[in-house]
């Protein structure tokens, strides 16, 4: 089924809403794909839409679920694909992962249009404003700590690890763990970054070859 199918531009589970906008997209013609594609890339690029969406509505016999699945789907797509670097996805390997999704041909000129098109610049910049900020970590510190006399038998005489965050923001961060929670967590970082390291070797290896050919 489709839902199952892993492709190389999301990099793992095609996200639920683009496999749903890909089912009803058969149900469009070229003129309505058009429509709904102007009103969610004027979405992305914040530009008003409600009325282009009105139009859509009122202008076709398209049920309101499948409408909403497929505006959910291509906003979902579009931002997706805008988020990852030009230099690390082709255009060629962004079409045939679409193909892989039985898009129409014609649908996949437009999006692939949309994506690398000279409107890209623009919708860099609204998608970076407005997409998800994480707080940056400004400082970290830490320092073992050995509990001579406690009121827990458990915790004496066992080092622990406090560890003390600061963010870009100013809020501060105190916590402490065990020693044996402290090796875990390297591990785990060593391992993410391992893991990142060999993404990026992949996807180096994965434009090459597509100049290749």
């Amino acid at each position: 089924m489709m839902a199952d199918h892993n492709v190389g531009f999301w990099g793992g589970r095609i996200p639920r809403e683009v496999v749903s906008m890909a089912k009803h997209l058969k149900d469009l013609d070229k003129q309505l794909f058009r429509q709904i594609l102007k009103a969610v890339v004027n979405a992305l690029d914040d530009e008003e839409c409600s009325g282009c969406m009105a139009d859509i509505i009122e202008g076709n016999s398209l049920s309101e679920d499948k409408l909403s699945d497929i505006v959910s789907g291509m906003h979902e797509l579009l931002r997706e694909a805008l988020r990852v670097p030009p230099s690390s996805v082709n255009q060629e390997s962004f079409e045939e992962d679409l193909r892989e999704l039985r898009i129409f041909e014609e649908f996949i000129t437009d999006l692939s249009c949309t994506v690398f098109g000279h409107g890209r610049p623009s919708l860099d910049s609204s998608v970076t404003k407005h997409g998800p900020r994480l707080p940056k970590l400004e400082k970290f510190r830490w320092r073992v700590d050995v509990a001579i006399s406690t009121s827990s038998l458990s915790r004496a005489l066992h080092p622990t690890i406090l560890m003390q965050l600061t963010l870009f923001n100013g809020t501060l961060h105190q916590f402490e763990v065990s020693l044996s929670k402290f090796q875990e967590l390297r591990y785990n970082v060593a391992h993410i970054l391992k893991e990142m390291n060999d993404l990026e070797k992949r996807s180096v290896l994965k434009i090459k070859d597509s100049h290749s050919h």
